[in-house]
């Protein structure tokens, strides 16, 4: 029997007239890439135990602060600092330079600011409209590569590379390479979507509506950067519209499925807790893997993700959970945020909220969700 249940997901078709372009007409910069992701955690220990695990190395230990860096050469991926708490204190973007970071000072009223001499380079320190701090950084300083995890030579296919020689991946943690992506989510969507495209120049590849609501807008927009003709990952940032402000994961990029698979396995004989995976994308096409850190984030490996010019339109689609991977594991429960525990109940207690409020986040909205999570 033919399975349709993909049909319709994949994005193939462009927006409808008047629908949002996915793009400002005249961004103030255009920002590169991301540059590092910032945390506040309150046992510098574990965070570092688990960061090893997962496939990050230690750029930088102090009493109150830990770095994290892949195997790529670039600043650290993540920045964690000591606190009473578990939380995401924002993403920080990197600009192409100090007249960029000027020019978006000057439009918002803000100043350029030193980093610390570890980090080097500059910083303009803005929040979006769900109120979540977001640097951008520009002349950081480069650490060199480190070694990362051998590539290997595959036979797709009637295509034979390999002869007379085995392929033994090493059950070991899986390299990261560099960051990738942030996910977040808002209760002010289309604000804070025109936002990042009019501060950051950052452009849609893929939007996603709640089936039946497309003429109310998008929920879900994958965000990209616009380096011109240079391919960029699919996307940057996704913003996701809901009944809180909050991060919902961070992605990292390693280098095949070998890598990705072995890597889960090793994270699974050391105890962690494997969120969904492993499986391949629709929107972004990545062979992912969803993992849960011991303060609870959720933190990906991904491999073999789309890379897109800035020539390419934003895709539109419905949302259903059936439809976040082509192959893989059922999406699970942890995964969407409502399985039992101490997150769902605060999520439950934010939607209660949220439709007293003046959010984006109503009623409706909340049926089209409700429809998403049992598709």
């Amino acid at each position: 029997m033919t399975d349709h249940s993909h049909a319709g997901l994949h994005s193939d078709a462009g927006a409808r007239p008047g629908e949002h372009p996915g793009r400002a007409r005249n961004p103030i910069v255009k920002v590169l890439d991301l540059a590092w992701l910032r945390f506040e955690k309150p046992d510098l220990e574990r965070a570092e135990t688990f960061a090893h695990a997962f496939g990050f190395s230690t750029a930088a230990r102090t009493a109150e602060e830990l770095w994290l860096r892949g195997v790529d050469a670039g600043p650290p991926c993540v920045l964690i600092r000591r606190g009473r708490r578990s939380r995401f204190v924002g993403p920080a973007f990197r600009a192409d330079g100090a007249a960029d970071l000027l020019r978006l000072a000057e439009a918002v009223g803000s100043r350029v600011e030193p980093l610390p001499d570890r980090l080097g380079g500059r910083r303009v320190g803005l929040t979006d409209p769900s109120g979540l701090r977001v640097d951008v950084v520009a002349e950081t300083a480069l650490s060199t590569a480190l070694t990362g995890q051998p590539d290997r030579t595959f036979n797709f296919g009637h295509a034979v590379q390999r002869i007379n020689r085995t392929q033994r991946p090493i059950r070991e943690p899986a390299r990261v390479q560099r960051l990738g992506h942030v996910v977040v989510q808002t209760t002010r969507y289309r604000r804070t979507l025109d936002w990042y495209l009019r501060h950051l120049g950052l452009i849609v590849s893929d939007f996603l509506y709640y089936p039946g609501q497309r003429d109310r807008g998008p929920v879900l927009g994958f965000l990209r950067c616009d380096r011109g003709s240079e391919p960029s990952d699919h996307h940057t940032l996704a913003l996701t519209l809901g009944p809180s402000n909050r991060y919902l994961h961070s992605a990292y990029q390693v280098t095949d499925l070998d890598a990705l698979a072995a890597g889960g396995e090793y994270l699974r004989d050391h105890g962690y807790r494997r969120s969904w995976g492993i499986g391949r994308h629709i929107q972004g096409s990545q062979i992912f893997d969803y993992w849960r850190d011991p303060d609870g984030f959720l933190v990906e490996h991904f491999s073999d993700g789309d890379m897109f010019d800035n020539t390419l339109a934003p895709g539109w689609a419905p949302m259903t959970a059936s439809g976040l991977a082509q192959w893989g594991p059922p999406v699970s429960r942890d995964f969407l945020g409502v399985a039992p525990g101490r997150d769902a109940l605060r999520e439950l207690r934010a939607i209660a909220t949220a439709l007293r409020s003046d959010s984006e986040f109503d009623l409706h909205r909340l049926r089209g969700l409700m429809k998403v999570a049992n598709s």
